[in-house]
């Protein structure tokens, strides 16, 4: 099973740079960003400085979006880093979320993700692709190098990233809804001719690591962690809005905790403390995050790999994130990752 870190791009920017260092010293193989222009620094200009000061580490968004650049743009930069620093970039994409709602625009649609996805690849790997109608080749690239991540939840979303995406991004750690969406994607890449087990299975979702399982040390470690399923709560909403609440489309242990969810100010998103995510029991904080002692998170992560997970990718912010990473370092990743040093 590979590690990656995953932070958002808050000033200072060598801060960022320093955590992602520390990641790659203590056995990480990706480092992840999230990516929405209003919130936080440009991330694409980080990864440069990242990719400079590390040597194995694998660098991208997640995750990125089809709106918010032109797609010769997003892949260009890509090309650039890749011709820098040697086929090092993953690019993690999505509907654009906080990115394009904060804008004051609509998610993009799937049928435009979709086709992103593919123009995106070509492009950056040297091919022609047609963008707005016109046939685009970036002629300097050579021997170009980008697998394209895709995250879903819904059933559509999920299906297109079976049949278009080199990897599935699901930001959430519970085992029963990973096995339910992860058969899902790998239903439809079979469906559309492709070898399921080709894809890469990316799990993203916080992870606290505390001295002991006292009361007190897991009820400081969900609340710092909490804002998650505030988070993973937008894209529900979304598939409530669109499948309904009991549809059979969407697991209910999905959808069940969304009721009391009010509205959402993204100026909090995804941060500990956002006062918009009370409304998240401690029981989806512990089946969506991993938390406790370190055997606690070795214990779930065997069962995540289990179900097909190739890589876990911890969102690290909270209080504890040199604390984490070194425990991860330590403790967890030596016992699942046999390449580790």
């Amino acid at each position: 099973m590979d590690f990656g870190l995953v932070l958002q791009t808050d000033p200072p920017a060598s801060a960022v740079v320093g955590l992602m260092r520390r990641a790659e010293r203590n056995g990480f193989r990706y480092g992840w960003t999230f990516d929405s222009a209003v919130l936080w620094q440009e991330p694409f200009v980080i990864h440069s400085r990242i990719l400079e000061h590390t040597t194995r580490l694998h660098v991208g968004p997640m995750v990125t979006n089809p709106g918010t650049r032109t797609w010769e743009v997003t892949a260009s930069t890509f090309a650039t880093l890749n011709d820098m620093y040697g086929n090092r970039t993953v690019c993690g994409i999505g509907r654009g979320d906080s990115a394009m709602r904060v804008a004051g625009r609509s998610p993009n649609t799937l049928a435009r993700l979709g086709e992103a996805i593919d123009v995106i690849r070509d492009l950056a790997e040297g091919r022609e692709a047609t963008v707005d109608g016109s046939p685009v080749r970036i002629p300097w690239i050579r021997n170009g190098r980008l697998p394209v991540w895709m995250a879903a939840y819904g059933p559509k979303a999920l299906a297109l990233a079976g049949q278009k995406a080199d990897g599935f991004i699901l930001q959430l750690a519970d085992p029963y809804l990973t096995e339910w969406m992860v058969k899902a994607v790998r239903k439809a890449a079979a469906d559309a001719g492709r070898d399921p087990g080709a894809l890469t299975v990316c799990v993203a979702a916080p992870a606290y690591v505390t001295a002991d399982d006292s009361p007190a040390a897991l009820a400081h470690a969900r609340d710092q962690c909490r804002w998650f399923g505030g988070m993973v709560g937008n894209h529900v909403a979304d598939l409530v809005a669109r499948y309904g609440e009991h549809s059979g489309l969407v697991p209910d242990e999905l959808t069940a905790y969304i009721k009391d969810r009010g509205g959402y100010d993204y100026s909090h998103h995804g941060r500990a403390g956002n006062p918009d995510t009370a409304f998240v029991p401690d029981a989806v904080v512990d089946r969506f995050c991993l938390l406790g002692p370190a055997a606690a998170h070795t214990e779930k992560l065997r069962r995540l790999r289990d179900l097909g997970v190739d890589q876990f990718a911890v969102y690290a912010m909270h209080d504890a994130r040199e604390a984490t990473i070194d425990a991860y370092g330590s403790g967890v990743i030596p016992l699942l990752d046999p390449r580790t040093p």
